[in-house]
Protein backbone atom coordinates (compact mmCIF):
# COMPACT_ATOMS: atom_id res chain seq x y z
CA UNK A 1 0.00 0.00 0.00
CA UNK A 2 1.12 3.31 -0.89
CA UNK A 3 2.76 5.64 1.88
CA UNK A 4 0.09 8.26 3.04
CA UNK A 5 3.30 10.96 4.10
CA UNK A 6 6.83 11.09 2.91
CA UNK A 7 8.09 13.20 5.45
CA UNK A 8 7.38 13.21 9.34
CA UNK A 9 8.73 15.96 11.02
CA UNK A 10 9.31 15.30 14.94
CA UNK A 11 9.65 18.22 17.63
CA UNK A 12 12.28 17.09 20.19
CA UNK A 13 12.14 18.28 23.83
CA UNK A 14 9.43 16.54 25.43
CA UNK A 15 8.81 14.58 22.36
CA UNK A 16 11.37 12.33 21.62
CA UNK A 17 13.97 13.16 24.87
CA UNK A 18 12.52 13.14 27.83
CA UNK A 19 13.50 16.08 29.20
CA UNK A 20 10.37 18.52 30.09
CA UNK A 21 10.45 18.18 33.42
CA UNK A 22 14.78 19.73 33.38
CA UNK A 23 13.72 22.28 31.38
CA UNK A 24 11.35 23.41 32.88
CA UNK A 25 13.22 23.04 36.55
CA UNK A 26 16.06 25.22 34.90
CA UNK A 27 13.58 27.99 33.89
CA UNK A 28 12.49 27.94 37.79
CA UNK A 29 16.41 27.44 38.95
CA UNK A 30 17.41 30.49 36.81
CA UNK A 31 14.90 32.68 38.51
CA UNK A 32 15.51 32.16 41.50
CA UNK A 33 19.52 32.70 40.85
CA UNK A 34 18.33 36.07 39.73
CA UNK A 35 15.76 37.13 42.37
CA UNK A 36 13.22 37.18 39.72
CA UNK A 37 9.73 36.07 39.86
CA UNK A 38 9.37 31.80 39.86
CA UNK A 39 7.14 30.42 37.60
CA UNK A 40 4.85 27.93 38.52
CA UNK A 41 5.16 24.17 36.54
CA UNK A 42 2.42 25.00 34.36
CA UNK A 43 3.86 27.96 32.87
CA UNK A 44 7.29 26.85 32.90
CA UNK A 45 6.08 23.58 31.19
CA UNK A 46 3.80 25.81 28.73
CA UNK A 47 6.82 27.84 26.78
CA UNK A 48 9.12 24.42 26.43
CA UNK A 49 9.20 24.28 22.67
CA UNK A 50 9.64 28.17 21.95
CA UNK A 51 13.05 30.05 21.45
CA UNK A 52 14.58 30.36 24.87
CA UNK A 53 14.66 34.01 24.61
CA UNK A 54 10.64 33.91 23.39
CA UNK A 55 9.93 31.36 26.21
CA UNK A 56 11.71 33.72 28.94
CA UNK A 57 9.67 36.30 28.01
CA UNK A 58 6.72 34.20 27.94
CA UNK A 59 7.39 32.59 31.33
CA UNK A 60 8.64 35.77 33.46
CA UNK A 61 6.69 38.57 32.02
CA UNK A 62 7.50 41.46 34.52
CA UNK A 63 11.65 41.18 34.49
CA UNK A 64 13.31 44.38 33.56
CA UNK A 65 14.34 43.82 29.90
CA UNK A 66 18.22 43.47 30.87
CA UNK A 67 17.59 40.54 32.72
CA UNK A 68 16.73 38.90 30.20
CA UNK A 69 20.33 37.79 28.85
CA UNK A 70 21.50 37.02 32.50
CA UNK A 71 18.13 34.71 32.31
CA UNK A 72 19.03 32.93 29.64
CA UNK A 73 23.04 32.56 30.52
CA UNK A 74 21.41 31.48 34.31
CA UNK A 75 18.93 28.71 32.41
CA UNK A 76 21.62 26.92 30.28
CA UNK A 77 23.82 26.89 33.32
CA UNK A 78 21.78 24.40 34.94
CA UNK A 79 20.45 22.57 31.47
CA UNK A 80 23.95 22.06 30.76
CA UNK A 81 24.44 20.81 33.76
CA UNK A 82 22.27 18.00 33.48
CA UNK A 83 21.79 17.65 29.34
CA UNK A 84 24.45 14.67 29.08
CA UNK A 85 21.72 12.30 31.50
CA UNK A 86 18.48 13.07 29.53
CA UNK A 87 17.02 9.97 27.99
CA UNK A 88 15.26 9.34 25.01
CA UNK A 89 11.37 8.34 25.57
CA UNK A 90 11.14 4.50 25.39
CA UNK A 91 10.63 2.69 21.98
CA UNK A 92 11.50 7.05 20.29
CA UNK A 93 15.14 5.67 18.93
CA UNK A 94 13.72 2.02 17.49
CA UNK A 95 10.20 4.29 15.77
CA UNK A 96 12.68 6.44 14.18
CA UNK A 97 15.00 4.05 12.75
CA UNK A 98 12.05 1.76 11.68
CA UNK A 99 10.90 4.94 9.92
CA UNK A 100 14.07 5.73 8.19
CA UNK A 101 14.85 1.98 7.29
CA UNK A 102 10.51 2.18 5.81
CA UNK A 103 12.12 5.12 3.36
CA UNK A 104 10.33 7.94 5.10
CA UNK A 105 12.32 11.36 5.05
CA UNK A 106 12.43 12.69 8.56
CA UNK A 107 13.64 16.08 9.80
CA UNK A 108 13.64 17.94 13.54
CA UNK A 109 11.63 21.16 14.41
CA UNK A 110 12.72 22.83 17.86
CA UNK A 111 12.91 25.38 19.62
CA UNK A 112 16.60 24.60 20.73
CA UNK A 113 19.37 26.45 19.27
CA UNK A 114 21.67 24.86 16.85
CA UNK A 115 24.26 24.32 18.98
CA UNK A 116 21.90 22.70 21.44
CA UNK A 117 20.32 20.22 18.77
CA UNK A 118 23.72 19.11 17.20
CA UNK A 119 25.16 18.20 20.71
CA UNK A 120 21.54 16.29 21.17
CA UNK A 121 21.82 14.49 18.12
CA UNK A 122 25.51 13.80 18.89
CA UNK A 123 25.18 12.36 22.27
CA UNK A 124 22.33 10.23 21.40
CA UNK A 125 23.68 9.05 17.93
CA UNK A 126 19.98 10.28 16.43
CA UNK A 127 21.72 12.38 13.61
CA UNK A 128 22.13 9.97 10.90
CA UNK A 129 18.94 9.23 11.00
CA UNK A 130 17.53 13.03 10.07
CA UNK A 131 17.62 14.61 6.37
CA UNK A 132 16.53 17.97 7.94
CA UNK A 133 16.56 19.87 10.53
CA UNK A 134 15.21 23.49 11.74
CA UNK A 135 16.42 25.58 15.47
CA UNK A 136 14.33 28.75 16.81
CA UNK A 137 17.98 30.01 16.24
CA UNK A 138 17.91 29.88 13.12
CA UNK A 139 14.49 30.81 11.93
CA UNK A 140 11.01 32.04 13.11
CA UNK A 141 10.30 30.50 16.17
CA UNK A 142 6.83 28.02 17.03
CA UNK A 143 3.92 28.65 15.73
CA UNK A 144 5.32 30.34 12.93
CA UNK A 145 5.44 27.98 10.00
CA UNK A 146 8.76 28.60 8.84
CA UNK A 147 10.45 25.63 10.48
CA UNK A 148 8.26 23.50 8.93
CA UNK A 149 7.96 25.75 5.29
CA UNK A 150 11.83 25.35 4.93
CA UNK A 151 12.55 21.78 5.38
CA UNK A 152 9.42 20.99 3.06
CA UNK A 153 11.16 23.29 0.60
CA UNK A 154 14.51 21.73 1.16
CA UNK A 155 13.42 17.89 1.07
CA UNK A 156 10.76 19.22 -1.62
CA UNK A 157 7.64 17.57 0.24
CA UNK A 158 4.48 19.05 -0.01
CA UNK A 159 1.95 20.01 2.67
CA UNK A 160 -0.22 16.89 2.02
CA UNK A 161 2.52 14.31 2.19
CA UNK A 162 3.88 15.68 5.00
CA UNK A 163 3.16 14.91 9.12
CA UNK A 164 3.83 16.80 12.36
CA UNK A 165 4.74 14.77 15.48
CA UNK A 166 4.55 16.80 19.02
CA UNK A 167 4.08 17.14 22.57
CA UNK A 168 2.63 21.16 22.64
CA UNK A 169 0.02 23.12 21.31
CA UNK A 170 2.59 25.28 19.76
CA UNK A 171 3.94 22.08 17.28
CA UNK A 172 0.66 21.56 16.92
CA UNK A 173 -0.02 25.15 15.94
CA UNK A 174 2.65 25.20 13.75
CA UNK A 175 1.36 22.09 11.62
CA UNK A 176 -1.82 24.53 10.92
CA UNK A 177 -0.53 27.28 10.13
CA UNK A 178 1.69 25.38 7.48
CA UNK A 179 -1.08 23.56 6.25
CA UNK A 180 0.12 20.03 7.39
CA UNK A 181 -1.44 17.18 9.32
CA UNK A 182 -0.21 16.39 12.79
CA UNK A 183 -0.55 13.86 15.35
CA UNK A 184 0.08 14.91 19.24
CA UNK A 185 2.04 12.84 22.00
CA UNK A 186 0.42 13.22 25.93
CA UNK A 187 4.12 12.23 27.42
CA UNK A 188 5.31 15.43 27.33
CA UNK A 189 4.99 19.27 28.17
CA UNK A 190 1.25 20.33 27.38
CA UNK A 191 -1.93 18.23 28.78
CA UNK A 192 -3.87 16.72 26.52
CA UNK A 193 -6.87 18.65 26.87
CA UNK A 194 -4.88 21.64 25.22
CA UNK A 195 -3.66 19.23 22.38
CA UNK A 196 -6.98 17.85 21.75
CA UNK A 197 -8.47 21.49 21.38
CA UNK A 198 -6.13 21.64 18.32
CA UNK A 199 -8.07 18.42 16.21
CA UNK A 200 -4.69 17.02 15.75
CA UNK A 201 -5.24 13.60 13.37
CA UNK A 202 -4.47 11.62 16.42
CA UNK A 203 -3.49 12.20 19.78
CA UNK A 204 -1.14 9.17 21.69
CA UNK A 205 -0.01 8.36 25.01
CA UNK A 206 3.81 6.93 23.39
CA UNK A 207 6.13 5.96 21.03
CA UNK A 208 4.64 2.59 21.62
CA UNK A 209 1.52 3.51 20.74
CA UNK A 210 3.03 5.72 18.16
CA UNK A 211 4.57 3.10 16.08
CA UNK A 212 1.69 1.21 16.18
CA UNK A 213 -0.32 4.17 14.40
CA UNK A 214 2.43 4.91 11.81
CA UNK A 215 2.44 1.12 10.72
CA UNK A 216 -1.50 1.38 10.29
CA UNK A 217 -1.95 5.19 9.34
CA UNK A 218 0.92 6.48 7.80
Amino acid sequence: MAKRYELIVFDWDGTVMDSTAIIAGSIQAACRDLKLPVPDDETARHVIGLGLLQALRHAVPDAPEEMYEPLVARYRHHFLSQNESIPLFDQARETIIELHGAGYRLAVATGKNRNGLDHALESTHMGEYFHATRTADRTFSKPHPAMLLEIMDELDVPPERTLMIGDTTHDLQMAINAGVDAVGVTHGAHPEDQLRELKPIALLDDFVELREWFRVNA
